[in-house]
């Protein structure tokens, strides 16, 4: 049998492998596959790594859900519910309409450390 070794982590943002890492080793502690599939998410390119408008969230999200972009949240579009977003970066614009729209912006590991199994979380992107 093969085994599968953990993709080597191109990015040379510190920021950023620190996080993949943290994603892997709470993966493997919690049994949680949501963290793992994030961390290959950004382990990808930067070219390919997700970029999401306020507008998606919208339109996918209801009120109350929990999301993380594997990448950067961009205030095009508007917001009509609460929401709680992670994510690896915001624009100030998508910060000020989630912030508007009573929702919540949180960093990636905040959520992991608030969610460590990744329950009822939705992966945008």
């Amino acid at each position: 049998m093969l085994s599968m070794s953990p993709k080597k982590i191109r990015s040379t943002n510190p920021e950023l492998v620190k996080l993949i890492r943290l994603l892997r080793k709470k993966s493997r502690e919690n049994k949680a596959a949501i963290w793992k599939d994030l961390a290959e998410r950004l382990s990808k390119p930067k070219r390919r790594r997700i970029v999401v408008n306020v507008s998606r969230l919208n339109r996918y999200t209801e009120s109350g859900d929990t999301v993380v972009v594997p990448g950067k949240v961009l205030g095009a579009g508007s917001i009509k519910h609460p929401v709680k977003v992670a994510a690896f970066a915001f624009s100030e614009q998508a910060r000020l309409k989630i912030v508007k729209a009573k929702g919540k912006c949180v960093t990636i590991p905040e959520l992991v450390e608030s969610n460590p199994k990744g329950t009822d979380v939705k992966i945008i992107g």
